[in-house]
Formats: C-alpha cells, structure tokens, sequence
C-alpha cells in the first residue's frame, strides 16, 4: 500500500510547482495517515486528476495553488456539467466532488489556501440503491461449482475456498484476499482488518475452515506465516480481477443474474442471516460497518419482498 501513489505522473506534469509539490503531500497523507484503501485512493487519485486537467484546460495554463484558491462556483459547476456531459452518472459525480472536497479541506487545515466556493457546490442527488443478493440456492450454487472452469484442481478449490469465505464470513473481496496463512482462523474466528484499518473478528463456521483446509491441503506452494492464503496460478496474492473472472465465467454457466459478484456474497450473507432471525446490531458488527445506516440497507429489501410476496399472493392486490 506505501508503494501505490494515486495522483499520477501525467497530472503532477500539467502543475505549477507549488500545487505539484501539494498534490504530492496530500497523497502521503492520505497513504500514509488515513491509511485508505487502494480502491478509495485510486477513486481519489482519478476524480481529482479530472479536475486537475479540466483546470489546465479551462485556465489555459498549468493550475498553481493561487489558481486552486480562486476556483469560482461557476467554475466548479462548468467542471460538474463537463463531467455529465461526458455521461457520468450521479454517483460518480458526487463521489468526484467529495474528492476534490478532501484535497481542498486537507489544504485549508494545513494553512495552505482556502477556496470559499467549494462548500456551496451541492453534490449531485444519488438514488437510494439496495444491495443486489443472491437467492439462497443461488449462492450455494456458486460455491458448489465454484471450480468447475478451472484446468487445475487446486485453482477450482482456491475459487471454492474463496466463495465460500465470502458466503459465510461476509467479507469483502480485498479483505479476504489481503488474509495471510499467519492470519487462519483459531478457535473458530478469524481475524479480519477492514476499511480504515479497523479490526474485527469474524465467526468461522466448521465447513468453512475445513474447505479452506481442503484448499490449503491442494495448493502446491510451501506454506508460511507471511504467504497469501489465497494464491494465484504462479504463487502470487490471487489478484481481484482473477477472482471477479471466475465469477463471470460462473454466471455465464449457471444462468446467474448480472448481480452475481464477489461482493454479492456478501450481501447475501447480511440478506440471509436477516431473513433467519439476526438482529441488526449482530450483522453490523459482523460486516465491519462503522455507521448502522449501511446495515439498514438490508431490511429494506426484506421489506420489498415481503410486498412482492403479498401484491402476487393477495386477490385484491
């Protein structure tokens, strides 16, 4: 993570010095003291290089930092409509203003410069959308054949092993993927790092562990406390990618939906342990989520099923 900047080359190089120096400090800061996610800073990296360039463009000239402090609102809404005119979608506009707001907040408490306009754009309205699950068959499905479409059996168990894990411990796609062989599950629970470095342990369910086991047991590489657990064909961490392919490859077979993901599991972990009798507190926690709003999705679409279910069962409906 120390390694992977995310203001690029290419935007550094259309800079004046001053804002180049700036970008470079506040890409460290977001590395190294807020610890952000890989995706989060390439996100961060991509919607303020856009803004970045869209400056160099509009200005005629490279952005300095007294540029940046003298952005208008008519400047930031002709960025905005820019972006929408290139087909964005709300969500991403939104997301690309929240960046752009880190940078320039980051800069006022550093005592760097102040941009009065930046706090009267109003962000973009994104439409409440409901995490897509699995059926339950379907999820089981996924798992049972899992490694169908690989050459090597131990890759079908790697896939197995992964789905699985995602299925029955709820987590996200980076977070099972960054596990080390050091970080296996004792005593039934796992240790999970999550968003923002926070730690969390995960319950581990029997048949999980002894298809990780299975997986381990196939796998041709040496172990050791620091190797990935989840490995790919050469012996390096299993990229996402990788793992986002196979699923593709599954859904093509088995027929699933466009909405069967990796991340899927994972709301279809959250989906089923509701629909069983979990309290919501109990699926926060498990999850990782900092805020119980995130986990409040879930009962939504419980509640639209219930009104399918009665609009196709009731005479009068």
């Amino acid at each position: 993570m120390a390694g992977y900047s995310c203001v690029k080359a290419e935007i550094i190089a259309i800079c004046a010095a001053d804002l180049a120096d700036k970008l470079l400090k506040w890409d460290d800061y977001l590395r190294i003291e807020k610890n952000m996610s890989q995706h989060t800073l390439r996100a961060y990296g991509s919607d303020v290089g856009y803004f970045v360039n869209f400056l160099f463009g509009h200005l005629a000239t490279k952005p300095s930092l007294n540029d940046l402090s003298e952005v208008s609102i008519r400047d930031f809404r002709s960025w905005m409509s820019q972006k929408a005119m290139d087909g964005t979608s709300n969500a991403s506009r939104a997301r690309s203003l929240s960046g752009v707001k880190n940078l320039l907040t980051w800069l006022d408490k550093q005592g760097i410069m102040h941009n009065a306009a930046i706090n009267t754009v109003r962000s973009p309205k994104i439409p409440h959308k409901l995490p897509r699950p699995l059926h339950e068959k379907q999820a089981l499905d996924v798992i049972q054949y899992a490694g169908m479409m690989e050459k090597h059996d131990w890759v079908g168990m790697r896939n197995m092993a992964l789905f699985t894990l995602l299925y029955g411990c709820g987590l996200r796609i980076n977070e099972a993927l960054s596990l080390d062989i050091k970080d296996y599950p004792r005593d039934g629970f796992l240790r999970v790092i999550g968003k923002g470095n926070k730690e969390r342990q995960v319950p581990v369910l029997e048949l999980v562990e002894n298809i990780l086991e299975e997986y381990l047991l196939s796998c041709p590489y040496p172990n050791a406390p620091d190797r990935a657990i989840f490995l790919g064909a050469r012996g390096q961490r299993l990229n996402q990618g990788v793992a986002q392919r196979a699923m593709r490859q599954l859904r093509v077979t088995l027929g699933l939906p466009e909405n069967a993901t990796p991340h899927a599991l994972r709301h279809s972990f959250a989906t089923h342990l509701l629909q069983n009798g979990a309290n919501l507190r109990e699926i926060q926690e498990l999850l990782g989520h900092v805020s119980l709003s995130s986990t409040q999705r879930y009962t939504d679409i419980d509640a639209k099923k219930m009104m399918e279910t009665y609009k196709a069962a009731h005479p009068r409906a």
